[in-house]
Formats: C-alpha cells, sequence, structure tokens
C-alpha cells in the first residue's frame, strides 16, 4: 500500500482502522511504526468500535470482560487479564474514565493507576498526601483535556477547620505530560459550604468532570442540604458551579447518582428501601436547571439493584436479582432494558450481587452496596502508546 499511496491517504485509511489491526501494523514496516507512534496520530486517533466493559466477583474473585456494543450485542464477549498495576490495587474502583482511559484508585492506597484496555497498557500514579480517603473527604477526578490530550487527575482536599488558611481546600492536578502534580492554572475553589461524597463516581462532559455535592444552609432556621453539580474545566481548570431543578436538589443524597448518556448528562433517582424504582434525567443542551425526565426503569417480579450504564443506543444497563431470590445468597444479572417496550435481555453475566459495569461512562446507584461501584463505556484509543508501560510516577 505504501508503494502506490501518498502518505496523507495511508493517514487518512489508518485512523478508521481498529486498534487491534494498528498494532499489528506497527510490525509491518519501521515507516508504518513511525507513523502510528507519532505523537500527533495518537493524539488525533479516535475509534469506531465502543465497548461494554464488565467487572464482576465470581467465586470472590474479580473478572473483567469486554462486550462490543453493536449491533451482535451481547454475543461478542472477551475476558481480559488486566495489567499488573491494576492487578495489585485491592479493592479498587474506577473515579472516572474519558478518552478511551480509564482510572482506577484503591481506597486503602495512595496510587492511582490510568488504563488504556485497547493496547494493554497502564501507568501508576502515586498521590500524595491522601490519608484516609473516607476520613479526610478527599475526592478524585479524572479526565483527558480536550485540546492537549493529556491526561489529568484532580484532588480535591479540604482543609482543616481550625487551621488558619484562609483556603476552604487544596486542589492538586496530576498531568500526565509532565509526570507531577502541581497547583491548578485558575485560583477559584469551590465554596467551603459544600460537601463532595467521595462514595459517588463523577463523570467527564463538554470537557469538564463533575462531581455531584451538597451544599449546606440554613433555611427557615433548619440546617438543610441542597444538591448541585460541581464542574472542574480540564482545559481552564476552572470549578463551576450547576443548580439542578427543585425535584432534584432537595433529594436525599443517598437517592441520587450521576452518569452520561452519550455526551448529555444523566441524573439517576432512584428508592434504596422500597419500590426499587428509579427515574432517568438528562440535562438538555448543557443548561442548568434544564432537566428533562426520560423514563422510569420497573420491572415486575424483579429488584432492580443498580443502573450501572447507558448503551450507546440509548439502552440502560441494569443489575437485577429476581424478587423471590436471597440476596445474601443469589447471583444477580445484568439485563439491557428497552424503557419504550419495557422488555429485557440478559447479558448472560452472573455474579455475587457485586457487579460493576463500564462502556466507560457513569455511575451506579444500588442497594446498600449491593451493587458495585460505577460503569463507563469507551471507545478504543491509542493514547499511552508513547508511553513506557508499567511505569510509576512518584510525588
Amino acid at each position: 500500500m505504501s508503494d502506490y499511496l501518498p502518505i496523507e491517504i495511508q493517514v487518512e485509511i489508518m485512523k478508521k482502522l481498529p486498534v487491534k489491526s494498528l498494532i499489528q501494523s506497527r510490525s509491518v514496516s519501521k515507516a508504518w511504526k513511525s507513523l502510528i507512534d507519532n505523537s500527533d496520530f495518537i493524539a488525533h486517533y479516535s475509534g469506531q468500535q465502543q465497548h461494554l466493559l464488565v467487572s464482576y466477583h465470581d467465586d470472590f474473585d474479580r473478572k473483567y470482560v469486554s462486550v462490543v456494543d453493536a449491533d451482535a450485542f451481547p454475543r461478542h464477549k472477551v475476558p481480559l487479564t488486566v495489567p499488573v498495576p491494576v492487578d495489585m490495587l485491592k479493592h479498587s474502583r474506577i473515579i472516572g474514565s474519558s478518552h478511551g482511559l480509564l482510572c482506577l484508585y484503591s481506597d486503602y492506597g495512595e496510587t492511582a493507576v490510568v488504563w488504556n484496555i485497547s493496547i494493554r497498557k497502564a501507568v501508576a500514579v502515586n498521590v500524595p498526601n491522601v490519608g484516609d480517603y473516607y476520613q479526610y473527604g478527599a475526592v478524585l477526578g479524572f479526565g483527558v483535556c480536550g485540546e492537549t490530550n493529556d491526561p489529568k487527575i484532580v484532588k480535591i482536599t479540604p482543609i482543616d477547620m481550625d487551621s488558619t488558611s484562609s483556603l476552604p481546600w487544596q486542589i492538586d492536578v496530576f498531568t500526565l505530560s509532565i509526570g507531577a502534580w502541581r497547583r491548578p492554572y485558575s485560583t477559584n475553589l469551590p465554596r467551603k459550604s459544600l460537601n463532595f461524597d467521595c462514595s459517588l463516581l463523577g463523570v467527564v462532559v463538554d470537557g469538564a468532570f463533575c462531581w455531584l455535592a451538597t451544599d449546606r444552609i440554613t433555611m427557615d432556621g433548619e440546617r438543610r442540604s441542597i444538591n448541585l453539580i460541581i464542574s472542574f474545566d480540564l482545559t481552564s481548570e476552572e470549578f463551576t458551579e450547576i443548580n439542578l431543578p427543585d425535584d432534584l436538589a432537595h433529594l436525599e443524597c443517598l437517592h441520587l447518582s450521576m452518569s452520561k448518556l452519550r455526551e448529555s448528562l444523566v441524573l439517576i433517582q432512584g428508592y434504596l428501601c422500597n419500590d426499587h424504582v428509579f427515574h432517568v434525567w438528562m440535562m438538555e443542551d448543557g443548561v442548568p436547571k434544564l432537566f428533562t425526565k426520560m423514563f422510569t426503569i420497573c420491572i415486575p417480579g424483579a429488584v432492580v439493584l443498580g443502573v450501572l450504564e447507558f448503551r450507546k443506543s440509548g439502552e440502560p444497563i441494569i443489575e437485577i436479582l429476581d424478587s423471590s431470590c436471597d440476596p445474601y445468597e443469589d447471583d444477580s444479572s445484568l439485563v439491557v432494558y428497552e424503557p419504550c417496550s419495557k422488555h429485557i435481555t440478559h447479558l448472560g453475566i452472573s455474579g455475587m450481587c457485586s457487579f460493576f459495569l463500564s462502556c466507560y461512562i457513569g455511575s451506579c446507584l444500588g442497594i446498600s452496596g449491593m451493587c458495585s461501584f460505577s460503569s463507563y463505556s469507551y471507545k478504543e484509543t491509542l493514547l499511552l502508546l508513547d508511553h513506557p508501560d508499567l511505569t510509576t510516577y512518584d510525588i
């Protein structure tokens, strides 16, 4: 092909190839390897194929399966072998996903791992001064800057209220291109009255990482909490508040989680103890407070444990348990729910009431921890190809 086609046409053809074919093509010739390994090609490559990553417990072992999100869904399943840095993380969970990269963090360690499933490469990042993740309320987020394609990890740590510091938070940003932590470009910080729930996962929408938060206010002489969204722009590194409509702003935070449908922010309203009904809300055209209820999920004869993810078609992937089963003895199942017909399709995967799905977008709202962590969807990417595998970035 290289003898007959101009290099510009070769590049355009290669941009449409799946990652597996590109990796194989690097062995064909030095010219092709140089082209594919070029930082500009890596930055501008975006695979067409979308995948779902399913992680679940089977006989107390964590298993990973990649499912191709295409017409034959869910028939094309591939078991994954996780890289060493991911395998070494104990009790890990996803803190974010962007541009086909996944970032995991262990609540019992001080290391985050950025993982490109498509090229089987991972790098580890030591996280500074986290201490007890829950006790001190530090929250982490991850995303890729749309302008530079530079992966970033942001850490928000509350300043001790008894300290003399005039700042409510300490913000640290890690950028993979320089391999170091630093302060953010912007000096505008979240207000001191805000509280981040570190057990809830955020999502990247429109180039910004978003967290659910609550604002502690006094109303009619009573202390109340108002839900809102805090976003962190991955380019300017500025924080912004997004207000929610009253129906969602005044819910107990345990009844609310966040996800993403295609490129739109989605909120999932669910109830943990009673009817197991979940309502899906989507923000319209990026306008704060303008959320529309898309549909309600309720399955007769089954307990809905959580809304884990959305397929690229818009159908939610949920975890259910037959209502006649014992949640502590029987396995739960993953299904796709069709909102119009209310029909469900089983994915053929069962686990110990502890799923964690990733099409690399969104988060999971479950019953008392029966449902695992989060879910995301991803497209194939070459990001990290030009980084040494298994690299650890020290503080």
